[in-house]
C-alpha cells in the first residue's frame, strides 16, 4: 500500500512539473469550415486554412512587460456565393474570391493584463490566391458537388495589410471574467475596426498566459498562472465597421470595370458571436468554436452565414 501510494505520489509530482514547465516555440495548425456545423450549407464564407509559428521573446526585468511572442503565419481565405456551383453571374450575390498571405506580428503582453498585438500581412487576392484550386480539391475528396461560377472571381491584386488587436482586462471573479477586445485593419485590401466583450467561464489564466491572447509560448515566466491547465468556455460578441474589403470590392485601384469580374457592395456595419471551447495543457492546445455572423454584403441572399473553427497547437523547446 505505501509502495503504491508512494508511486502515485511521483506521478502527481512529474505531472506538476511538467505542468510548469514554460516552452518558448509552439506550431499551430487551424481550419475553419462551414460544413463543420452539420448545416448542409457552402455559402460565403466557406473555408479557411491557417498554419501558425509562435516564438517567445525574453521579458526584460523591471518593466510592465509580462511576456512578448513573435508570430509568423501563412495563411488562405476562401469565398463563394450562397452556393459554389451557380447558373450565371446573375446569381452571385456574393463574391467569388481567394485571399492568400503571409504574416507576421509581435504580441506585446503586460502585466495588468493587456496586450496589444501589431500585424503586417503581404498577400494576393484574385486567381493567384489559388481559392478556386483549393476548394476544387475538397470537393473532389469528399465527392461534393461541381463548381461554376470561378470564372467572375475577383481579378488579382497585390495586398499589403497592417492589423492591431487590443484586449484588456475587465473583471474577473472566482472561475469567470470579462475582458474588452478590439482590432484595427488597414491596407489595400481591408480596412475596418471592431469591438466587444469576451466572456470566460472555466479553468483560464491571465491574459499574458492564456490561449485567448495567442500568449502560451513563454521565454521566462513573470507570475504564476491562475491555473495548471486552461479549459474553459468561451463567447465573444464583436461590432465590426468594415470601410473597404478587397474579396468584395476587388483592387482598391482599379480605375474600370471588367465584364468578367464580379464586385458588389459591403455592408458596412455587422455583427459577430463566436462560442467555442479552449483547451490548454503542458504540451497541446485545441480549441472548438462556432461564429455566427450577419450579413457582410448587401446583395446577399441570406441574412447571415456561419462557420466552425477548429485548432490544434504543440508547445516545445
Amino acid at each position: 500500500m505505501k509502495l503504491k501510494l508512494l508511486i502515485l505520489s511521483g506521478l502527481l509530482l512529474c505531472i506538476n512539473n511538467t505542468f510548469a514547465q514554460t516552452h518558448t516555440q509552439e506550431v499551430g495548425i487551424v481550419s475553419e469550415n462551414d460544413s463543420f456545423l452539420a448545416q448542409g450549407s457552402d455559402r460565403y464564407y466557406t473555408n479557411g486554412l491557417f498554419i501558425y509559428y509562435n516564438q517567445a521573446l525574453t521579458v526584460p526585468e523591471g518593466t510592465s512587460l509580462a511576456n512578448k511572442v513573435l508570430g509568423i503565419e501563412v495563411g488562405q481565405k476562401i469565398f463563394n456565393p450562397i452556393s459554389g456551383s451557380v447558373p450565371d453571374k446573375s446569381y452571385i450575390d456574393r463574391p467569388f474570391a481567394g485571399y492568400l498571405y503571409l504574416g507576421s506580428s509581435l504580441n506585446l503582453l503586460y502585466k495588468n493584463e493587456s496586450n496589444l498585438k501589431l500585424g503586417a500581412q503581404v498577400g494576393v487576392v484574385g486567381p493567384a490566391a489559388l481559392g478556386r484550386q483549393a476548394q476544387q480539391v475538397i470537393h473532389d475528396t469528399f465527392g461534393f458537388y461541381e463548381l461554376n461560377g470561378w470564372q467572375y472571381q475577383v481579378k488579382n491584386n497585390v495586398q499589403i495589410n497592417l492589423s492591431a488587436e487590443y484586449n484588456r482586462l475587465l473583471a474577473r471573479g472566482g472561475d469567470a471574467d470579462v475582458s474588452l477586445t478590439s482590432y484595427a485593419n488597414v491596407g489595400t485590401g481591408f480596412n475596418g475596426v471592431g469591438v466587444g466583450p469576451m466572456f470566460r467561464i472555466g479553468n483560464f489564466n491571465q491574459l499574458f498566459n492564456s490561449y485567448s491572447t495567442q500568449s502560451t509560448a513563454i521565454k521566462n515566466r513573470t507570475a504564476e498562472p491562475l491555473h495548471k491547465y486552461e479549459l474553459f468556455l468561451f463567447y465573444k460578441p464583436l461590432f465590426n465597421y468594415v470601410a473597404y474589403d478587397a474579396t468584395v470590392q476587388g483592387n482598391i485601384f482599379k480605375n474600370k470595370d471588367d465584364a468578367n469580374e464580379v464586385t458588389l457592395t459591403p455592408k458596412h456595419i455587422m455583427i459577430s458571436n463566436q462560442i467555442g471551447l479552449a483547451y490548454g495543457g503542458s504540451r497541446w492546445m485545441a480549441q472548438l468554436s462556432a461564429t455566427f455572423h450577419t450579413r457582410d454584403v448587401k446583395e446577399m441572399m441570406k441574412s447571415s452565414h456561419q462557420w466552425g473553427t477548429a485548432a490544434l497547437y504543440y508547445r516545445f523547446n
